[in-house]
């Protein structure tokens, strides 16, 4: 039995190498590479419709999160909840109630694709900070800056498509008050370390009217109007509306919806 064994495993060895007349071994060459040796069939991508822009309608796999009727995917910013109360208009936008503070949607997400429109009113009034300012935090935690930034100057950190005091926009690309402003925003979560710190930190990608103003940018922390980023650790987290204290006349948002990736 075992001379049987031995046998076979020299004939397996003669046929993968061989011992030229000079005694050095030659190895047989790699196999000749075909398409279909790179290719691969499953799983197939999931068939999705695309959004129409021009009936403002989502991708079919998209959460809709706004669709001009209600705030029923929202509520109030915070940990006690309650119904959204900002103004719902019968033009299919809503519109920020500064007195009602900030809100937030019901569902958490982690990594996402964002869209979302926003305007700044026709007769907007100061200057700076003071201009048509909102923000739109990414898990709750990490804010992308809405703005005036149309004629406009701020500290370039603060204006519109910023992550707002940490990474300023590649470019302005602000439409003038009265005009409709569209984010298409594509975020990574982070992964936290056991201590608490980042393993892998949050990133995004946003587009400002179709152009790149933040280029798989990494957020640093937590977005602080006083004091530098934290980083805290954190699960799942909603989208949050900031209801900003100016007295500029209120934003309006429309068309929000979001896919999760």
């Amino acid at each position: 039995m075992k001379k049987s064994i031995f046998k076979v495993v020299m004939l397996l060895s003669a046929s993968i190498c061989v011992l030229t007349a000079n005694g050095q071994t030659s190895y047989p060459e790699p196999e000749a590479m075909r398409p279909g040796m790179s290719e691969f069939w499953l799983p197939q991508p999931t068939v999705i419709t695309p959004g129409d822009i021009k009936t403002n309608t989502a991708p079919s796999d998209a959460i809709i999160l706004f669709d001009g009727k209600d705030l029923s995917a929202w509520e109030k910013g915070g940990k006690d909840g309650g119904p959204a109360e900002w103004t719902v208009n019968s033009d299919g936008t809503f519109t920020v109630d500064k007195k009602k503070g900030d809100i937030q949607t019901k569902q958490k997400f982690e990594n996402f694709q964002l869209h979302i429109e926003w305007r700044i009113p026709e007769n907007i009034t100061g200057k700076g900070q003071g201009r048509g300012n909102s923000g739109i935090f990414l898990q709750g935690m990490y804010e992308l800056q809405v703005l005036d930034s149309y004629q406009n100057e701020t500290y370039a950190n603060g204006q519109a498509g910023s992550i707002y005091k940490q990474s300023k926009p590649l470019v302005n690309v602000m439409r003038k008050p009265g005009e409709w402003n569209v984010y298409d925003v594509i975020y990574t979560a982070p992964v936290f370390k056991e201590d608490g710190t980042y393993r892998i930190p949050p990133q995004v990608t946003v587009l400002h009217n179709g152009v790149v103003v933040q280029n798989n940018t990494t957020i640093l922390g937590t977005t602080e109007y006083i004091g530098f980023p934290r980083v805290v650790k954190h699960g799942a987290g909603p989208i949050m509306l900031q209801s900003h204290g100016d007295r500029s006349e209120p934003i309006s948002f429309r068309n929000i919806w979001i896919r999760e990736l």
